[in-house]
């Protein structure tokens, strides 16, 4: 009977041990257990990430992690993971342009973990820009690949910028001018994205646009007027910076990379705004953008999911991205950090949030589009007096060919 008694314990001790060894950790799975991790990011964010994993690590103090970190930039992404999937990363970060070609690679796991949290935490855009057939697949951390109107306020009002047809009349009066690279999709998609145009992929995968349409050719007419005018420039940044810099460019479509060359033309008259309106048909249209985001991205066959998950969030939380912004001035996706105080003072990330509202993720854009948009902008910057219609039905016809 002492016998019995003294297996019943023994067996009793061993089951409560072993159901304590069942204990869920922090972020997934059981404690004592060990995850080995890797982290992709870029060179510029090496450190930034070896703090931000430490921080992680600490949340699940009954769990190990070893989290190995290497260098990738974002735009080299999609070929490092894709290139062979098994050797990339468990966690990795990426521009959202690349997302169709690594979700039709089957190189990311959709994800599942806090996704309600994870959508109601950041942006629309982003969260759009995340997305591909109502599944998430990435999580945000920046919101600041994109443009936006910087301008001299000791030429031009805050009344006057409303207006792009206002600003060109006074800069001709003046003989001063107005910058836009018009011959770069990214930007001429501006006109065409305000007036309700749309750059969707169609069910053979090609790329449609309803460009070529009336309303289509009075965006196009307008362009025809704008690229006409006087107080229109073009050409690349350098051109742009240098007559910045002369004072003969009194605004600029632009994005927070050439920040500080405005904030050097403009002195105390530096400022920006969301891009300003323009009229068609005597309607006043708000113009569009591309918005570009950063995100982290779990590939597909990751051996710890719910790890990589909790890591890819923790990455991307308010307070990760406000030490993103701290260290890098890189502009947040989480609403919380984006209406910071310090944010809200970055006269170029305010400006990006007031024009992100109106700002189109690239996740639908193909290769297809650019080269015949740059074609259709550099005409209208030379001058051609083609039939617009006609122009228009060889612009559609390349880019869904």
């Amino acid at each position: 009977m002492k016998k019995f008694i003294k297996i019943l314990l023994v067996s009793l001790v061993v089951f409560s041990l072993a159901a304590c060894g069942a204990k869920e950790g922090e972020n997934g799975g059981e404690t004592g257990q060990t995850y080995d991790l890797k982290v992709w990011g870029s060179q510029d964010d090496q450190a930034l990430l070896q703090e931000l994993i430490e921080e992680f690590k600490a949340t699940d103090p009954d769990n190990t992690y070893n989290i190995t970190l290497g260098v990738v930039a974002e735009p080299d992404a999609r070929d490092q993971v894709t290139g062979d999937i098994e050797e990339a990363a468990d966690v990795f970060a990426f521009p959202n342009d690349q997302l169709r070609d690594l979700v039709g690679a089957g190189a990311l796991y959709e994800i599942t973990l806090n996704k309600d949290a994870i959508i109601a935490a950041n942006s629309e855009g982003s969260i759009a820009g995340a997305t591909l057939d109502g599944a998430l697949y990435g999580i945000p951390f920046t919101a600041d690949n994109g443009y936006f109107l910087y301008y001299d306020s000791n030429f031009f009002s805050e009344d006057d910028v409303k207006s792009l047809d206002t600003m060109m009349a006074k800069a001709e009066a003046e003989g001063k001018q107005v910058f836009m690279d018009v011959s770069n999709g990214w930007y001429i998609a501006s006109f065409f994205l305000g007036a309700g145009h749309e750059i969707t992929i169609g069910a053979d995968g090609k790329q449609v646009v309803d460009f070529n349409n009336e309303r289509g050719v009075a965006v196009g007419n307008y362009i025809r007027k704008f690229t006409a005018s006087s107080a229109f420039l073009t050409g690349d940044d350098d051109i742009m910076k240098s007559a910045a810099r002369d004072g003969k460019v009194v605004a600029a479509v632009s994005g927070v990379w050439t920040a500080e060359d405005f904030a050097a033309a403009y002195g105390d008259g530096f400022a920006a705004t969301k891009l300003p309106a323009f009229t068609i048909d005597g309607e006043e249209v708000q113009m569009g953008s591309f918005g570009g985001y950063k995100l982290y991205g779990v590939k597909s066959s990751t051996a710890h999911p719910e790890q990589a998950m909790a890591l890819a969030e923790f990455l991307s939380n308010e307070a990760s991205q406000i030490k993103r912004f701290e260290a890098r001035s890189y502009g947040p996706s989480n609403l919380n950090a984006a209406n910071s105080d310090a944010v809200q003072a970055n006269v170029a990330l305010s400006a990006l949030a007031q024009q992100s509202v109106y700002a189109h993720p690239q996740n639908d854009v193909l290769g297809s589009y650019w080269g015949p948009a740059e074609a259709f902008g550099t005409e209208l910057e030379g001058g051609s007096t083609a039939d617009m219609q006609a122009l228009l039905d060889e612009l559609v016809s390349q880019i869904m060919q």
